[in-house]
Order: C-alpha cells, then sequence, then structure tokens
C-alpha cells in the first residue's frame, strides 16, 4: 500500500528557505502505518517568516510553522541554530500551529525539523533551513569573564563583567542563561547578579580540588531587548589545585592551615585589637606582593596621630580591596598568639608569613572567626561570597530566585526508602 496525500496546498514561504525531507515511501512490510518510514510532509505545512524572496530572515519577527491540511497535524518542531541553541516554541493543542516564543539569533543559520502525522497515525517529516540576517540595531552587549586563565583555589568565584547595564528581571534571565559554566568533576552551582553589570558564579560548596572549568558564552546574536543584542564574549578556561583552607581563631589568637582537609600548619597571629576588629567571616586570597609600605592614612587614621603608621611590610596576602593582609609582623611577635594589637590585618612572624605566602595561591580560601568585627561583605571588598547562604545565593540568579532548593546528594540519599 502506498502512501497517496489527501491534498495537494501550494505553500507560501517568506523566508529564504531550503527544504529538505525524505522521499515518500511505501509501509512497511507488516503493512501498518507506524511501521513506514516517515513520508514527506511539505504539501502539509506552511513555514511563514517576515523576510522577503531572496533575503535572511529579520531576527526580530517570529517563526511560525502551520499545518495546511485539516486531516492532519503537526506533532513536534525542534528549530536549533549551528551553535547549537534551540529556539524555544509552543505547539497548540490541536497540533494545527507551533510557533516560537523566544527571539530568533542574528546571523544565524536554522534547521527546522517538523514532525507530522496524518489521519492513519503515520509519520510524517519535513526539515527546512534559513538564515537570518543583521538586527536592525548595533547596541550589543559583550561579556568579560574572569579571573584570567589559570589554577586557583577552591574558593574562587567566576566573575562575568558586562559591557552594559541589565535591569529587567526577564532580560537578566535571558543573558544568565546563555553564560555556560561546566566543571569536572561536575558540580552544583548558580549566577548571582551582583549589580546591573556583574555576575559572580559559585558552586554550592567550593570547588573539587584539580578540577578544571570551562566558561563560555552563548549570548551572541540574541536578542535582549529591543534596542539590545548579545554580543561576545572570550571563552575561559580555569583549574583548581588542592583545597588550602586557613582559618584564624580571633579568641585564641591562632592560624590553623588545612590542605585538602588535613591539619598542616598551626600558627600563633595577632588580629585586629578593639576599634579595628577584623572581619569575620570567609575571604579569598585576592593576591600576593613581596613588598607593601602600609600607612596609616590609607584607612581613614591622620598622620601624627596616636594611631598613625608608615610600615614597610613583607610577604603581603591580600583578602580584602580595603587593605586587609595576612602578613609578616616582626613588631608584634610578643603578642602574636597571646593578643589582638594590629589594625585589621591578620600578622605573624616573618618566618610564618614567609611559609604562608609560599604555599596559598589566589582562590585559597582564609576563614576568620570569633572576631568582635563584623562579617565579611559579600561584594564589593573582595570575594566574600561564601558569606551568603546557598539559599540567599540562589535568590540573586534570575533563574532560580523563588525556586524550591534541590536537596544535597548526601540528603537525596538519606531520604531514599530502604531496600526490602
Amino acid at each position: 500500500m502506498s502512501h497517496t496525500p489527501r491534498s495537494r496546498t501550494v505553500i507560501t514561504c517568506t523566508l529564504l528557505v531550503i527544504a529538505v525531507g525524505p522521499a515518500v515511501t511505501s509501509c512497511g512490510d507488516d503493512g501498518h502505518p507506524l511501521s513506514a518510514a516517515p513520508y514527506d510532509a511539505a504539501d502539509q505545512i506552511s513555514f511563514s517568516g517576515p523576510a522577503g524572496e531572496g533575503k535572511k530572515a529579520d531576527p526580530d519577527k517570529p517563526l511560525e510553522v502551520t499545518a495546511e491540511d485539516s486531516d492532519g497535524r503537526i506533532t513536534d518542531v525542534t528549530a536549533v541554530d549551528a551553535a547549537g541553541r534551540h529556539l524555544a516554541g509552543e505547539l497548540s493543542a490541536d497540533g494545527s500551529r507551533w510557533h516560537s516564543t523566544s527571539a530568533l539569533a542574528a546571523n544565524a543559520h536554522y534547521t527546522v525539523r517538523v514532525s507530522t502525522e496524518n489521519e492513519d497515525g503515520r509519520p510524517g517529516r519535513r526539515v527546512l533551513v534559513f538564515d537570518t540576517g543583521k538586527p536592525l540595531t548595533k547596541k550589543r552587549l559583550d561579556v568579560s569573564f574572569g579571573p584570567k586563565a589559570g589554577t586557583y583555589g577552591v574558593g574562587q568565584p567566576i566573575t562575568a563583567e558586562l559591557s552594559g547595564e541589565v535591569k529587567d528581571a526577564a532580560q537578566r534571565a535571558i543573558v544568565e542563561r546563555a553564560l555556560k559554566v561546566h566543571s569536572t568533576p561536575a558540580v552544583e552551582g548558580s549566577w548571582h547578579w551582583v549589580n546591573d553589570k556583574e555576575l559572580h558564579y559559585r558552586p554550592r560548596e567550593y570547588w573539587p580540588v584539580h578540577a578544571t572549568i570551562q566558561v563560555t558564552s552563548n549570548l551572541e546574536g540574541i536578542k535582549i531587548s529591543d534596542r539590545l543584542w548579545g554580543g561576545t564574549a572570550k571563552p575561559l578556561k580555569l583549574t583548581t589545585g588542592d583545597e588550602v583552607v586557613a582559618v584564624t581563631d580571633a579568641s585564641s589568637h591562632h592560624m590553623t592551615v588545612y590542605k585538602n582537609g588535613k591539619e598542616i600548619n598551626s600558627i600563633p597571629v595577632t588580629t585586629g585589637k578593639p576599634g579595628f576588629e577584623t572581619r569575620n567571616g570567609v575571604k579569598v586570597v585576592l593576591g600576593k606582593e613581596y613588598f607593601v609600605r602600609m600607612r596609616s592614612t590609607s584607612i581613614g587614621i591622620a598622620a601624627g596621630s596616636s594611631e598613625s603608621y608608615d610600615l614597610p611590610v613583607y610577604y603581603a596576602t591580600r583578602v580584602t580591596w580595603s587593605g586587609e593582609y595576612v602578613h609578616a609582623a616582626p613588631w608584634s611577635v610578643g603578642s602574636q598568639g597571646y593578643a589582638n594589637v594590629s589594625h585589621g590585618c591578620t600578622g605573624m612572624s616573618t618566618g610564618n608569613a614567609a611559609w604562608f605566602f609560599q604555599n596559598v595561591r589566589e582562590g585559597d580560601v582564609v576563614k576568620v572567626i570569633n572576631s568582635y568585627g563584623s562579617t565579611m561583605e559579600p561584594f564589593g571588598n573582595g570575594f566574600g561570597d561564601w558569606n551568603l547562604t546557598w539559599k540567599k545565593w540562589r535568590e540573586g540568579s534570575a533563574l532560580t530566585a523563588g525556586k524550591p532548593e534541590a536537596p544535597k546528594p548526601e540528603e537525596t540519599a538519606r531520604l531514599r526508602p530502604a531496600a526490602v
């Protein structure tokens, strides 16, 4: 039994389209319609768009596929561009029409695969390809990822700097959805909008040791608003080293350094004295400077006052942009391990500071507990990202805000019914 089309409908396509589809074939050996190869459904659908004959499609206009034969229906439509980006769409309940619900990408090559079904339940197929042109507007949103490529500690967040502001929640979702972070081993993570032009990405917990992290953007050519389109972004590749976490207890005046969960050193220290208390919370190493000249005027203490100072400092490991360091403080060795006498930094002997300087890298974690100071700011003074709970962190995402939090893997295992 061969397939005979029920109707021949003239199709008017307003996009420049190259149509590819299987030839009409006979039913399978058992004679059942569903066992046959898909027939060519070109005469049963129309494909509409805003471009004139011989022109590229305007990415500002929607894409629509319509079933022209009342005895058949559309069962599925997939539209994917050459970069692998899927075009979101919606199929009507009766299968008569599919239309895109997100904007086409600009300067893209699309392949549209349409699946149909006739009144006998036999499947049909049609493949259509077309190109989109440039958007009418020239304003675009570029993305710069950070930090620079290299190896970092397990506390290093990923940053994304935008070339313009994005304030609208729906537009933020478009941008965020296009920014991809892939880690090997895989981890659960999320972006967080620091402000209208900056996002940070961190996992639920610290990064795995010796992980490879790939950061890319699919935003180029994507419509964000009527006057803003996605621009370029240079991919970023990072790796992580060992897990190094330094915990300073301001009340016991000691820093304990752990490597991959094992204690490797305990160092007598002094932290901020009353009125200059060291910030509590998790900080991330921002950089290392062998020599820094520290002046009290940089933190608002007037020169010549009782609290003023002007000191040469060695082996300085920076943890905040406002000037908090872990550094050598030979002038306070008598207080290290016993009292807090600094102006906010964590001081130690020159030998211990040199050891610390040599054994930490950017992205390693420095945590302060039991200080009378405030908690490290989440943003703006370094990387205080880890001081937000995972719930609070997800609230800063345009994609996960307000959505229930997934349980941790160990919680999932605990909740799983026991075998019987």
